[in-house]
Formats: structure tokens, C-alpha cells, sequence
């Protein structure tokens, strides 16, 4: 079975950074897209950043200038580098992948002190 696993995150303080990572295992076909989603207590779950095969990245404003995402040589293992992190980030990161249909990581907490 396809599964997704997160790593990376942890407590913080503000203005500093943290690199999420998720790798994807159970296939040997590549993924099409990859990217992030957080969810914040009481909040809907939101976009955060997205990357394609081809390696066109998409982001939220919210964090644009400050995440960049990547994929490594693997392609089936992306990444989100975090700068200048914002007490507002703090949420539980998950990973999504799609091929065929869309996989979900567990999520890793990410919480940022001001």
C-alpha cells in the first residue's frame, strides 16, 4: 500500500526555521503532484504549498517569500523549507501525494512561541 510519512516538525521560536520532509513509499511509479497542508486549531484545513512532476510550485500568499518546497532526486520524497516562521503558522503539517488517486500523510505538529 501507498503510504505517506512526515518528518521535521517540532517547537520553535519565532523567526526561526524548520525543514518538513515527507516521503512516499509503496510504489515505484512517481507521484504527479505533492505538496502541504496545515490545519490550525479551530481552522478548516488550508493549502500551504503544492509541486508538480515537472516541478511547477504553487503556494499560499500567506507564505510566499517565506516557504520554498522541493522534491529530491527520489521524486517520491518532497519538502518544505520554513523561514521566518510566525506564531500564526503553528498547525499540524500533512503531506499529500496523488497518483491515481490522493494520499495523506499523519501530519507533523509544527507550534511557533513569540
Amino acid at each position: 500500500q501507498v503510504q505517506l510519512v512526515e518528518s521535521g516538525g517540532g517547537p520553535v521560536q519565532a523567526g526561526q526555521s524548520l525543514r518538513l520532509s515527507c516521503t512516499g513509499s509503496g510504489t515505484s511509479m512517481r507521484f504527479n503532484a505533492m505538496g502541504w497542508y496545515r490545519q490550525a486549531p479551530g481552522k478548516q484545513r488550508e493549502f500551504v504549498a503544492q509541486i508538480s512532476r515537472g516541478g511547477s510550485a504553487d503556494y499560499a500568499d500567506f507564505v510566499k517569500g517565506r516557504f520554498t518546497i522541493s522534491r529530491d532526486s527520489s521524486e517520491n520524497t518532497v519538502s518544505l523549507q520554513m523561514n521566518s516562521l510566525k506564531p500564526e503558522d503553528t498547525a499540524v503539517y500533512y503531506c499529500t501525494a496523488t497518483f491515481a488517486q490522493r494520499y495523506w500523510g499523519q501530519g507533523t505538529q509544527v507550534t511557533v512561541s513569540s
